[in-house]
């Protein structure tokens, strides 16, 4: 989700909208269709594999059934009283990812995220200093309701400690390949340093941590003692020096990943949140190195301590740059285009003109105010990546924040949105995006 520390700043940054090699107007023009209202700040929404229902996470703890254009009143499942208390005005914390087995509809097993209470295991100084656990469960739906869960068959299948409240990441999903992708953030604060970061070379950098990466596990079967299987093609497997779990490593705060459904490969987009200088979204692949805190951006060399500063050399051996680039608008108020990137989706619904776009968008421009923005982000025949800014049509006033995106079974996107900047009543509108 959103960097707290660099929000301050922001507070103060004087925005206007434009992007190199891109008109500052907007050439993709949409409507914001309401699907659902009432909610408490949606973190996701996810449509189970051959189910015409949409699952919504609340970052409160509650999952709500989206069916025949009506919330159900009843939630699906409610973990609110596994969850650590949040702040009222603004959290990373909570309810963070929903995921189905591939074969859910015989098995009727799902996947949740969420930040748990501490589970230092007798670990002295975790006890003392982490802040919270970020763990991933398996849930079965009831034998008797297919509209409730059933909380006793809660089973803990991965958990990491968390040094700090923020860059949780915890999106998960299910590859093409039936594989569990999980996001984890670099463990918080700021600049990959400090308590529970590794300060010679940051938590990214770090293959001995599961902090700052894309991790790869098989939730059907079992590695040893672990709770889960460990895949024998993922990259480091037999790596003395390097977790096995680790598909991808480098990522600051990935918040927000998709496969792309439409495509054969089935390429993996994370919208990465960065320092304070810009934000980026890059395609994640085996093994690659996505370059956080070495470079920050799409390859801008970083000095964790002096982050607005950035080296004209360093080393960038190895690194997979990010495909797209924006300034942020804290230390880069010339042509900014937000302060925090939510990751979103390539289309692949019924509009041609949109197919194979990458429609994406930025929390907001500042923290004092909801100003959400929507981009869409098109694949050159040369193989580059250019974005612009998505004009919303039928809305009065600025944009809601934007939380999250989600994707139905016929390629089409949704934006999710709160109009607070914490986890507060249930104000908050899923819309679907439309032409």
């Amino acid at each position: 989700m959103n960097n707290a520390l660099k929000l301050g700043a922001a507070l103060a940054a004087a925005a206007w909208l434009a992007f190199a090699g891109t008109p500052a107007s907007a050439q993709t023009r949409v409507k914001l269709e309401p699907v659902a209202r009432g909610i408490n700040t949606p973190l996701a929404m996810v449509q189970p594999p051959g189910d015409a229902r949409m699952f919504i996470i609340e970052q409160n703890g509650r999952i709500k059934i989206l069916e025949g254009g009506q919330v159900r009143p009843t939630p699906f499942l409610d973990v609110r009283s596994k969850i650590k208390t949040l702040f009222h005005d603004f959290d990373e914390r909570g309810l963070l990812g929903l995921a189905f087995h591939p074969k859910f509809k015989d098995n009727g097993k799902f996947y949740v995220t969420y930040s748990a209470h501490l589970d230092y295991q007798a670990d002295l100084g975790q006890m003392l200093w982490y802040d919270h656990s970020n763990v991933v469960e398996e849930y079965t739906v009831s034998s008797t309701d297919r509209n409730l869960a059933d909380p006793s068959s809660a089973r803990r299948i991965h958990s990491i400690s968390w040094p700090q409240f923020n860059h949780n990441g915890h999106w998960i999903g299910f590859g093409p390949d039936g594989m569990l992708y999980i996001s984890t953030g670099d463990g918080g604060y700021a600049n990959d340093w400090g308590i529970g970061h590794n300060v010679t070379i940051g938590n990214g950098q770090d293959l001995s941590t599961n902090l700052g990466k894309i991790l790869r596990i098989d939730v059907d079967k079992r590695t040893g003692n672990k709770p889960y299987g460990i895949p024998p093609d993922n990259p480091f497997v037999g790596n003395r020096n390097a977790l096995p779990e680790i598909w991808a490593y480098g990522l600051r705060n990935p918040w927000r990943c998709s496969f792309d459904m439409g495509s054969q490969a089935a390429e993996l987009y994370c919208g990465d949140v960065q320092q304070n200088s810009y934000e980026t979204v890059k395609v994640v692949g085996k093994g690659q190195n996505m370059g956080w805190r070495r470079v920050e951006g799409m390859m801008r060399c970083f000095d964790y301590t002096k982050p607005d500063d950035h080296p004209a050399t360093c080393d960038k051996s190895g690194i997979t740059p990010a495909i797209l680039e924006y300034n942020n608008c804290t230390a880069k108020p010339q042509g900014c285009m937000g302060i925090s990137v939510t990751g979103g989706y390539v289309y692949r619904g019924a509009n041609a003109a949109w197919r194979g776009k990458y429609f994406f968008g930025d929390w907001s421009k500042s923290f004092a105010e909801m100003d959400g923005q929507l981009f869409v982000g098109t694949k050159g025949g040369d193989g580059k990546w250019t974005m612009e800014k998505v004009e919303v049509t039928n809305m009065q006033g600025k944009t809601p924040y934007v939380l999250a995106f989600a994707q139905d079974a016929a390629g089409e996107v949704y934006v999710l949105t709160s109009i607070t900047t914490g986890p507060n009543g249930s104000l908050d509108t899923i819309y679907k995006i439309v032409p």
